[in-house]
């Protein structure tokens, strides 16, 4: 592996000991409830209320994924530690897509907690963001991710900001394989996943096809992208019926 790959490594392995450490001790409010038809028991929801044990992948899926906590930023807090561990290993699947797990950290109002705690969360991101950049084959495709982050701080542009600067063979490997992903619903003009910023939805697919159109086509090639890929990717970059009536927009029904 690269001395980047390397140094990537080791800063997500830096960004998950410093949860770790500063979540130390979190607990779920001693109030906190659950339904125990369709969430689990109380004995379950007794281990929220006791700091630094293991809930195991099915009751931690069963946390993260309940939109009706009482305060779900405690919750949250009380499992960041296994819970980013299991996320950046790619033990998390999220049964409707990885927006689903950007939802559980804007449920949590991170971005609200103490200084000390909301940068930890950043730092996490932002180290395992980098890192799928530079890893050829990440535990989690670099678009879910992406999607992931986006979902969680409610933005795109750091993100995709980060990706533009990462100019090497595995990041454009990885934006080959989005903008096959995703350039079925954009030609559509849909984002191409469902996002909690529905007021803002058409803001994000607009900057994301914009983003694509722009920064993708040099980089693709490089990546010898089929001329299919390449003409829908240029294609983006148009509207209305100089999009649809370009000999190149595919045959689809939306």
């Amino acid at each position: 592996m690269s001395s980047d790959f390397t140094s990537a490594r080791v800063r997500l392995d830096r960004a998950l000991d410093s949860l770790a450490s500063i979540f130390c001790g979190a607990t779920a409010r001693e109030d906190e409830s659950q339904c125990d038809c369709h969430w689990g028991s109380e004995e379950e929801l007794s281990l929220l209320k006791v700091p630094d044990t293991e809930l195991g992948l099915d009751l931690l899926y069963r946390t993260w994924s309940a939109p009706d906590w009482k305060d779900h930023g405690a919750v949250l807090r009380r499992i960041l530690p296994e819970f980013s561990r299991a996320l950046s290993a790619g033990l998390v699947e999220p049964p409707f897509g990885w927006h689903e797990v950007g939802y559980s950290f804007a449920r949590g109002r991170w971005q609200q907690w103490p200084a000390s705690q909301s940068a930890a969360v950043s730092e996490f991101l932002h180290a395992w963001w980098a890192l799928t950049l530079r890893d050829p084959s990440p535990a989690v495709p670099a678009h879910e991710v992406l999607t992931l982050c986006a979902e969680a701080s409610a933005t795109l542009t750091p993100w995709l900001g980060i990706w533009e600067t990462k100019d090497h063979r595995v990041a454009n490997h990885h934006l080959a394989a989005a903008a096959a992903c995703w350039e079925y619903d954009l030609l559509g003009d849909q984002l191409p996943w469902n996002t909690r910023e529905w007021d803002n939805a058409d803001a994000l697919r607009t900057e994301l096809t914009s983003w694509l159109a722009r920064y993708a086509p040099a980089r693709l090639r490089a990546q010898n992208a089929s001329d299919e890929l390449l003409h829908r990717i240029r294609l983006m970059g148009l509207t209305g019926p100089a999009r649809w009536s370009d000999p190149h927009y595919p045959d689809r029904r939306y």
